[in-house]
This record gives C-alpha cells, sequence and structure tokens, in this order.
C-alpha cells in the first residue's frame, strides 16, 4: 500500500498547512491594531552651517543642528506578536529643487522587555542634518515627525507615524543659534 515514505510525506504536508493556518491566525489576531501613541517633540536649540560637501561638485551645502526633547509611551504598541520597534526621527521639507526632502536625524531599536518609555532631554541629533543646496537657510517649515516600524513575530512590517510633530523655522543666517 502506502510505503513509509509516502505518509511520511503526507504527515509533513499536513503538519506544514497547520502551522501555516496557526500562523495566520496569529498574524490577524493583531493586523487591524492601532499603534498609534501621542508623542511630545520640543525643539530647544536650532543652528544653520554653510559647509563644503564632500560628496558631489565641489558646491556648498546647508548643515544644521537640531537640540530636542522628546516624549512619548510606547508601552501600548507592545503585545505578544511585536518583537521591536524601529524608532525614528525625521525631519520633513521642501526646497525650490525638491518638492520633498526627508531625513532621518535620530533613531533607537527598542526591543521586547526593554523600557518603553522615551523621555530624552538635550537629545542632538544622531545623523547628520545636510541639505543638498542651501534649502535649509531661512526654510520657515521643517516638521519634525516620530515614527517606527513594528516588527512583528508574524505578520506585516507596518510603518506608523505619531500622533504629535513640530514645526520649526531655520534661521536666516549661517552660524546663527535660534533657541525655542
Amino acid at each position: 500500500m502506502n510505503t513509509a515514505l509516502s505518509r511520511a510525506n503526507s504527515l509533513f504536508a499536513f503538519s506544514l498547512s497547520v502551522m501555516a493556518a496557526l500562523t495566520f491566525g496569529c498574524f490577524i489576531t493583531t493586523a487591524f491594531k492601532d499603534r498609534v501613541v501621542p508623542v511630545n517633540i520640543h525643539v530647544s536649540r536650532v543652528m544653520l552651517e554653510n559647509v563644503e560637501d564632500f560628496t558631489g561638485p565641489r558646491e556648498r551645502s546647508d548643515l544644521g543642528f537640531i537640540t530636542f526633547d522628546l516624549n512619548s509611551a510606547v508601552q501600548p504598541i507592545f503585545d505578544w506578536n511585536v518583537k521591536q520597534l524601529f524608532i525614528y526621527l525625521s525631519a520633513e521639507y521642501s526646497t525650490r529643487s525638491n518638492a520633498l526632502n526627508q531625513v532621518v536625524l535620530w533613531d533607537k531599536i527598542i526591543l521586547r522587555g526593554d523600557n518603553p518609555k522615551l523621555s530624552l532631554k538635550e537629545m542632538k541629533s544622531k545623523y547628520f542634518f545636510f541639505d543638498d543646496g542651501n534649502g535649509l537657510k531661512g526654510n520657515r517649515n521643517i516638521t519634525l515627525t516620530l515614527s517606527w516600524n513594528v516588527v512583528p513575530n508574524a505578520g506585516i512590517l507596518p510603518l506608523v507615524t505619531g500622533s504629535g510633530h513640530i514645526s520649526i523655522p531655520f534661521p536666516d543666517n549661517y552660524k546663527t543659534t535660534m533657541s525655542y
């Protein structure tokens, strides 16, 4: 009748089907959960310099420095299907040459079991805030937003934006510090 190999193959295929159904069930229990939490961003200092850009033609580019405070409790995001959060602070602005510029200024990975409360004071940008020209000087609408990727055990990788953001102006002169 059926050989041992045929029976093992049937058992293996059935086991995989059951595991796939269980994994889908696990995913669907948290797929529609709202993962937005309130975020409080406060900028205390902004400085602007015009430096030589070594990555392209020998032109000068704007380099911004931002000091910020960040408060948020991401505990409600964590459930049994969340392995970690990749959190990042980005700046969005428009210039004459580009309708939308997005720059990541700071990031952090929060694992399950780590402290889920973000309470950062007087933080400086982790990454350089370069503009490929002079788009930061005198720009009145640079929006800072905290976003995160939820890394699940099973399912999709959603990108979520926090419910708070702040728009700040940059100085009109180089080497000028604006305190807020």
